[in-house]
């Protein structure tokens, strides 16, 4: 089997020196270009992973202009390219700005080529790891819990549980604040079920009036009421052979608690002005962010109903139990933010990710996905700092007891380093293993000891 050397463009000149780099990187399949022009379309071409460019480029050989505008158009093209600047001891200035750019690395010229040859090795292992990671992601996301990005003991467990419970016939009632994730869980649990080849209908019951709510889940016949003109399915009718998701269940009226628990007992409905009972199969799936029981013991909500809808009840822990998660869901978010905003790629600065992992997100998902895409509109350069989120002052988190075995210590600290460490990374092992000291074999195995998945 004939490998494939690697591509690797070589932005230069000076056909003397072309001829040194590509004689020198034998390793490599060199392509050349002398200007603007050409590298753009070797790049559209050869897609390299790898540039060497020098910044001394025609009409300003002397100067830097010409360079660092082809370094920004490569960035636009391709923003995943690694660029290795070379510049003479002069230009050292210019070089420092086309890292803020998002140049890879420079070198300086004379060209030493072992050393050369090193930072070359290095971008393209890293370029390597970068796909693969974004194989990973892609690989998983036909998977309905794609949407669920966690490495939290208690999140992964929520994720166990719809896939044991989505298959059965099982009401399922989902609680958890606002913006944990209730409705991509409530798809999840349809999407893995027999019925997902059917339909998925879902209603807000905070969002429709009292008087609308009814017709919206049951229909109306013709000439019902006024403005009745024709016959109308409610979504009840309409998700027959799929799933029906009630979303804000708590804030359903009590004259329609009564219909809706005739309907799980019976499985029949009447439309609105209609005499005829029209079976329906579908599964219930519900949400709240309120405490039915709550409810239930001050007479808003009937209790018998609570327990038809109840079979399988599934809390969904908030950000700020999720260990890891924020700084997890913030390289997502800003992922997604850069390629949606045609932004070349962005990194978090220290001091944005302590802020991050601090915040208590009362809005969780939702306000980390706003947070994100403010400061990726609001970055300057390639780096998001503190200031770029916005987030408030941060109160004083209460203290916790802590646990006295000192295995059980050690190892959710352990945990929770290995977790953390991973989130800032990005899933990057390299990255990771340096942050906490150790080796990649000996965090691999960390990480198998704790049942921590690769890029999970």
């Amino acid at each position: 089997m004939i490998q494939t050397k690697p591509k690797l463009l070589i932005i230069e000149d000076d056909p003397g020196l072309q001829k040194q780099l590509r004689w020198s990187l034998d390793a490599y399949e060199v392509v050349v270009a002398g200007d603007r022009e050409a590298a753009l379309a070797q790049i559209r071409r050869h897609e390299p992973a790898v540039v060497t460019m020098d910044l001394g480029l025609p009409p300003d050989p002397d100067g830097s202009t010409e360079g660092l505008a082809t370094l920004q158009q490569i960035l636009a093209l391709a923003p995943d390219t690694r660029v290795i600047v070379l510049t003479g001891n002069q230009d050292h200035n210019n070089a420092v700005k086309a890292i803020g750019m998002g140049a890879y690395d420079f070198h300086q010229k004379p060209v030493d080529p072992e050393v050369l040859n090193l930072v070359i090795q290095r971008a393209f292992f890293l370029h390597n790891l970068q796909q693969e990671n974004r194989r990973m992601q892609q690989s998983q996301a036909d998977s309905p819990l794609a949407g669920v990005i966690s490495r939290d003991p208690g999140m992964l467990k929520v994720c166990r549980t719809i896939e044991k419970v989505a298959p059965t016939s099982a009401s399922v009632m989902l609680l958890g604040e606002s913006g944990t994730g209730k409705e991509v869980l409530a798809r999840a649990v349809h999407a893995i079920s027999p019925r997902s080849k059917e339909r998925f209908m879902a209603i807000n019951c905070a969002a429709i009036p009292e008087n609308l709510l009814e017709s919206e889940l049951f229909g109306y016949e013709k000439g019902a009421f006024t403005g009745a003109a024709k016959q109308t399915k409610g979504k009840v009718e309409l998700a027959h052979g799929g799933t029906f998701f009630l979303d804000e269940v708590g804030d359903l009226p009590m004259p329609l608690q009564a219909k809706l628990l005739r309907f799980l007992q019976e499985r029949v409905i009447e439309r609105i002005g209609g005499h005829e009972e029209i079976p329906v199969d579908v599964r219930i799936v519900c949400a709240t962010h309120q405490k039915l029981k709550d409810l239930c013991a001050q007479g808003r909500f009937r209790e018998d109903l609570y327990y038809r809808l109840s079979e399988i009840v599934v809390t969904i822990p908030p950000m700020r139990q999720r260990e890891g998660d924020a700084a997890l869901l913030a390289h997502h978010f800003k992922n997604k933010f850069c390629a949606q905003e045609s932004r070349s790629s962005l990194h978090f600065a220290p001091d944005a990710l302590a802020a991050i992992e601090a915040y208590a997100w009362p809005g969780n998902v939702r306000e980390m996905e706003n947070c994100i895409k403010r400061a990726v509109i609001m970055a300057d350069g390639n780096t998001i700092v503190a200031d770029d989120l916005g987030l408030p002052e941060l109160p004083d988190s209460e203290g916790e007891e802590s646990p006295l075995n000192l295995r059980q210590v050690r190892d959710e600290a352990e945990y929770k380093a290995i977790v953390r460490a991973l989130a800032r990374a990005d899933g990057n092992i390299v990255k990771a293993s340096e942050m906490l000291g150790v080796s990649r074999p000996t965090l691999y195995d960390l990480m198998g000891r704790h049942g921590i998945k690769a890029g999970a």
